[in-house]
């Protein structure tokens, strides 16, 4: 039985797309905890302070990853068929649907800025939201948002912190 090629193509740019919004949780955690937190705080810091606009100074820090995407994604769908034009086109769009996750669950469900609260309703959303308030409150880690490491889970548990529903961060400035 042979493959079609569209098939060996689709499964490679899919992988791809899979492993990288995987992997961007990593990044994202690097980021925030070792360039976010220290030389890019002049922006970041808006993010922890409480704000009554839509837009804050941090959300240029979101947009960095934007252009990059697009442009992988481009080349993916327009260059010459080849391992490397299914793996870029795999790696823009994983990247775009992480970015997607993210906005829907940080910035919708944690600080409210979408209708994302009938995600309350599941033990993960509600863990995300706790361990997100706890980097909040205290500055540290967790860096990442999807991946809660499990002494950020013990500490949530600890202090009973995952909420029924979703509250408005108390929003601190440290770091």
């Amino acid at each position: 039985m042979t493959v079609e090629p569209s098939v060996i193509s689709t499964g490679i740019w899919l992988l791809t797309a899979l492993l990288t919004t995987l992997a961007m949780e990593g990044w994202a955690a690097l980021l925030h905890g070792r360039v976010w937190h220290r030389s890019l705080w002049k922006l970041h810091r808006s993010h922890h302070r409480a704000h009554a606009g839509a837009w804050e100074a941090n959300d240029a820090l979101s947009l960095l990853h934007v252009p990059i995407a697009v442009v992988l994604i481009v080349y993916g769908l327009r260059a010459t068929p080849s391992l490397t034009q299914e793996i870029t086109l795999g790696v823009g769009l994983g990247m775009t649907c992480f970015g997607g996750l993210y906005l829907l669950f940080h910035d919708g469900l944690v600080h409210g800025r979408l209708p994302m609260k009938w995600a309350l309703r599941f033990r993960i959303p509600r863990l995300w939201v706790a361990a997100h308030h706890l980097h909040h409150t205290g500055g540290r880690a967790p860096y990442g948002f999807f991946y809660v490491p499990k002494s950020v889970r013990d500490r949530v548990r600890e202090a009973q912190q995952i909420p029924v529903r979703s509250p408005r961060l108390t929003l601190t400035t440290t770091r």
